[in-house]
């Protein structure tokens, strides 16, 4: 049995979800677009300031406002772990984004869940392939998709009038509150809002490769 998209996003508040793959930036963003939405509390995004790249307000604008964005550098994983627990404590910011290096405790996870849930507010934790902390309400692994026909691209685009052509597949492999699941999705920049093209495996060019109608709809964070 999978999750329904609209069970599994936008992401549960009051707890601290993990985000893995080439895709979870985009996530991340995406995730406080969404936020942006339904609450006037700005976001916060934790980075080690040992970081020369940084995020760009021109890069973000399509998936949230930037201006609505308090970024962050830290000296160590530990100062990032202690501002994102007394900032999603204190109730001022509704998402908490934070580029983890390194592997947490289950000590450190659990506080940061307790946080999040004392703050009402949302706990985002960008890990690294093979990390994981049993605490975490639930993890994604995200990639971008890039389509073998630029045809069928082209008709999703037109069929959902987003001007985006890059695909992005996410896959719900551990979560707390119920099954997983696996979705072919695309961001639309202008209502902002996630749409769902089709279950992953289901596209013609996926590698399940179903050959079911690549264009089967399902709206979320509407």
């Amino acid at each position: 049995m999978y999750e329904r998209f609209d069970g599994a996003f936008p992401l549960r508040g009051g707890r601290a979800h993990e985000v893995v793959g080439q895709g979870a930036g985009v996530f991340a963003a995406i995730a406080c677009g969404v936020a942006m939405r339904a609450d006037r509390r700005p976001v916060m995004w934790l980075v080690e300031e040992w970081r020369t790249d940084g995020l760009n307000p021109d890069g973000l604008a399509p998936l949230c406002d930037p201006c609505r964005m308090l970024l962050v550098r830290v000296s160590d994983q530990k100062a990032m772990l202690a501002a994102a627990e007394e900032a999603l404590r204190s109730g001022a910011v509704s998402v908490v984004v934070a580029e983890v290096p390194r592997d947490l405790s289950f000590t450190a996870g659990r506080r940061l869940q307790l946080a999040a849930e004392e703050g009402k507010a949302t706990g985002i934790l960008m890990i690294g392939e093979g990390m994981g902390n049993n605490a975490a309400e639930s993890r994604w692994h995200c990639t971008p998709l890039f389509s073998r026909n630029f045809r069928q691209n082209q008709a999703v685009m037109k069929r959902y009038q987003t001007p985006d052509s890059t695909l992005q597949r996410w896959q719900l492999i551990k979560n707390k509150s119920g099954t997983l699941g696996s979705w072919d999705l695309v961001w639309d920049a202008e209502t902002r809002r996630v749409i769902v093209v089709s279950e992953a495996g289901e596209r013609p060019y996926s590698e399940a490769g179903g050959g079911h109608d690549p264009v089967c709809p399902h709206l979320a964070a509407e």
